[in-house]
Parts: C-alpha cells; sequence; structure tokens
C-alpha cells in the first residue's frame, strides 16, 4: 500500500514558477513507476510527465518548462515548473503503480488528492 500526498500548488502569473512534491508512504517507494498528471475543469484526467529508466517523459504541451525528479532515500517526486502559461491551470495529481510508468492514468494504482495550480493572465 502506498499514500501520496501532494503540496506545492498555488497561483502564480504567467512566467513564473512553481514546484509541486509528492510525498510517498512506503518502504518500496523507488520499485514503483512514478509519474505527474493533471485534469482541467471539464477535461479528462491527462499525462504530464513521468519517469522512464530514471529518464523523464513529458507531454508535448509541457516539454521544455517542466522538469520531474525524485529522490528515492527521501520517498519524494518533484515537479518543477517554469514559464508557466494559463493553460497550466489544473488540478495536479502524482500517481504510482507497480512496475514501470505509463502515460495512461487508469494503469495506476495509488493516486494523491491532488493540489490545485492556477496560473492567472
Amino acid at each position: 500500500q502506498v499514500q501520496l500526498v501532494e503540496s506545492g500548488g498555488g497561483l502564480v502569473q504567467a512566467g513564473g514558477s512553481l514546484r509541486l512534491s509528492c510525498a510517498a508512504s512506503g518502504r518500496t517507494f523507488s520499485s514503483y513507476g512514478m509519474g505527474w498528471f493533471r485534469q482541467a475543469p471539464g477535461k479528462e484526467r491527462e499525462f504530464v510527465a513521468i519517469f522512464i529508466w530514471s529518464a523523464g517523459v513529458y507531454a508535448d504541451s509541457v516539454k521544455g518548462r517542466f522538469t520531474i525528479s525524485r529522490d528515492n532515500a527521501k520517498n519524494t517526486m518533484y515537479l518543477q515548473m517554469d514559464s508557466l502559461k494559463p493553460e497550466d491551470t489544473a488540478v495536479y495529481y502524482c500517481a504510482a503503480r507497480r512496475g514501470l510508468a505509463t502515460i495512461w492514468p487508469p494503469e495506476y494504482d495509488y493516486w494523491g488528492q491532488g493540489t490545485q495550480v492556477t496560473v492567472s493572465s
């Protein structure tokens, strides 16, 4: 069983930055595939960034602006978000699954409660 808690969301102006954190419980954090997803009002939950073999894989919409990282010693995953745009406004979720990370939300076993990110123009 894994419990995930996101933090770091907030209100920021376009062009600004935020850093999201995802703290995970459990002693086998390093064995789980991890990723960040987001859901805007009226839209489906979508892939933002995941780790594949310790390398970040990004949605085209955030590539070059967001950076995913994880610290297995601290059981924590991060999402550094730079050059934020109003279209990045959404609730951001971290997720974990047994095995390799994928870009498909239904394949994840565990989800955090989400953290709101709002980017004003």
